[in-house]
């Protein structure tokens, strides 16, 4: 792993700090390694400062009464959680749990609010970031309002191929358990869904190894044009 200076200096939120201004966060902030399985936070403890995975993965989830999760995100490297009921001065709204195994950075909301009085365009982009994920919630209402489970699945394929640079063969970065949970569905439901997807050509899957065959067919059941 690079030096972390050099590493977080890389990532957007701090791009506009000087040296000075830098050096002021990383006096505050604390790095610790995490292992998957590990809780950063639980849904209703007072938020004391933000979070950044610096490697690996987490997962942001809300647990129902009989036991279920609704997966309300998943985190990888240079990305900020917990953000939120920071600047609130709250409590955290949900659970933050590491999934694959990393590094994460700890900010105090002390250090933050220096940081911010000190240089605005700190602030500029935190909004930024907090306006790009007010759009994936958005988006994720959506999906699950008027979306069926097949529907959600072929948009995530095709938004993956999107991140992969179009590419039609990728690796889910992803468990099937926690897919299901981001998608808002039971992971036996997710499975029948992937080998209906096989079975009409549409894809082919080894392991977590997806190759997209068919990218209309896809689009086309995102649309409501073509069914499983």
């Amino acid at each position: 792993m690079q030096p972390i200076p050099t590493f977080v200096k890389k990532i957007a939120l701090f791009a506009a700090l000087t040296p000075e201004q830098y050096a002021l966060l990383a006096s505050a902030w604390t790095i610790k390694d995490c292992d998957k399985g590990d809780i950063f936070f639980v849904e209703g403890e007072t938020a004391y400062g933000l979070y950044m995975m610096l490697q690996g993965k987490v997962k942001i989830f809300r647990t129902a009464l009989d036991g279920r999760e609704a997966v309300l995100h998943v985190f990888g490297a240079g990305e900020l959680f917990g953000e939120v009921a920071v600047f609130q001065g709250g409590k955290f709204p949900a659970t933050a749990q590491c999934v694959e195994s990393g590094q994460t950075l700890f900010l105090p909301r002390e250090a933050l609010v220096r940081g911010i009085a000190a240089e605005p365009a700190l602030a500029m982009n935190l909004l930024a970031a907090l306006s790009w994920r007010l759009r994936e919630f958005v988006n994720k209402v959506e999906a699950l309002t008027l979306m069926e489970t097949p529907q959600r699945l072929a948009a995530y394929l095709l938004h993956t191929s999107e991140e992969n640079g179009g590419k039609d063969t990728f690796q889910l970065d992803v468990s099937k358990v926690l897919l299901a949970g981001m998608l808002g569905t039971a992971r036996e439901t997710l499975s029948r869904c992937l080998t209906r997807m096989v079975e009409q050509g549409m894809i082919t899957m080894d392991g977590r190894k997806v190759c997209i065959l068919d990218k209309k067919l896809l689009q086309g059941l995102v649309t409501g044009l073509e069914n499983l």
